[in-house]
């Protein structure tokens, strides 16, 4: 099946099903000699991993990924990397009343159509749990990254929105919540939201917003390879986006010319960011931003309308452990899919600036 690899330099191809015995990937082109922190990758598995709060899916995997290949007393060799990640907690029975049905909103109906076989426990292939894959990629790459620091956080869930601005957030308070919402204030009204949804066995969607800075001048290439694009193709990958906007996104059309453009100052920085630290396609050397708008989780504990496999109208009701919200989850995946996206511009850049 293609499509199953991200990147270009720095490439990961994931493989694994939601139900099936493991998880897992081939990260290629990660740089050699990276001393790495197995504990720093493990702990953004348990940002991601199910079952780590009351406002998560109560399924209870560890996700401990073990390394294969790439990696020789504590540093990376230039090899390929590989890595699995055991499934210990599958209930494939949770999914045995929808194997004829096209649950709403779900894969379940385009992957039938295009392969005429579909994996309906948990999803198969098409779920969220083959994102794990991407988090240990991305807390790779973070570390290959050295300088440059990337922050995403949830801004949004349903109504509630966080009003700071990315640059005034006070990103020590991100994980002191499980919504991980930095107002501490907010996210006591996200979980309360988030329960009350879950009580009516309803979903809700959010924002997840991501700030990086320290990101060097001229990554990104013309014409259709620019920074904000790959950034956007990164972000429009994990499941149940359905929005992304950087800089000042689709608040920027309100405002004319002379009040959106970014003065330069001799430095070389602008007085402001409206540009989210892109401009032509190429970073500028100011702080990145973007958001990533999540859907409300398709499996909901309500009856349904839909269809069956012979194209009869039939009701279902979702069962097993599912996510009322899954943007506090998102939010590693964000990082680590732009981590992945910079890390590969880096290593473009730097064969760039060896041939001149």
């Amino acid at each position: 099946m293609a499509g199953n690899s991200f990147g270009n330099l720095f490439r990961l191809t994931t493989f694994g099903e939601s139900h099936g015995e493991a998880i897992g990937g081939i990260i290629d082109g990660c740089p050699p000699n990276i001393k790495l922190d197995l504990e720093a990758i493990q702990t953004d598995l348990q940002r991601r991993k199910p079952g780590q709060s009351k406002i998560t899916t109560q399924r209870k995997e560890p996700d401990e990924v073990r390394f294969l290949s790439g990696i020789f007393e504590g540093k990376t060799t230039g090899t390929s990397i590989g890595f699995i990640i055991e499934n210990t907690n599958q209930r494939s029975r949770d999914y045995s009343h929808i194997k004829d049905i096209y649950r709403p909103s779900h894969a379940d109906y385009t992957y039938d159509q295009k392969y005429g076989v579909r994996d309906y426990r948990g999803g198969g292939r098409s779920s969220a749990r083959e994102t794990a894959c991407r988090v240990v990629a991305g807390a790779i790459a973070k570390q290959a990254l050295e300088t440059i620091k990337i922050q995403a956080y949830v801004s949004a869930v349903g109504p509630l929105r966080l009003q700071q601005r990315p640059e005034e957030v006070d990103f020590s308070q991100i994980e002191s919540t499980p919504v991980r919402c930095p107002d501490p204030e907010l996210a006591e009204k996200m979980i309360a939201y988030i329960k009350e949804i879950r009580k009516q066995g309803d979903t809700v969607g959010g924002i997840v917003t991501c700030y990086i800075e320290n990101v060097p001048v001229g990554l990104g290439e013309p014409v259709f390879d620019k920074l904000h694009a790959q950034l956007a193709k990164a972000m429009l990958s994990i499941n149940a986006v359905k929005g992304f906007e950087y800089g000042s996104g689709f608040d920027g059309t309100r405002l004319k010319g002379s009040q959106h453009n970014d003065i330069f100052e001799p430095s070389g920085k602008t007085r402001t960011n409206n540009s989210g630290g892109i401009q032509g396609g190429i970073s500028n050397g100011m702080p990145i931003y973007f958001n990533v708008a999540f859907k409300p989780v398709a499996t909901l504990m309500q009856l349904q309308e839909t269809i069956n496999n012979n194209a009869e109208k039939v009701e279902m009701r979702g069962k097993g452990r599912h996510d009322p919200c899954v943007v506090p989850r998102a939010v590693p995946i964000v990082e680590a899919m732009a981590a992945m996206v910079l890390l590969d511009f880096l290593l473009l850049q730097r064969t760039i600036k060896s041939s001149t």
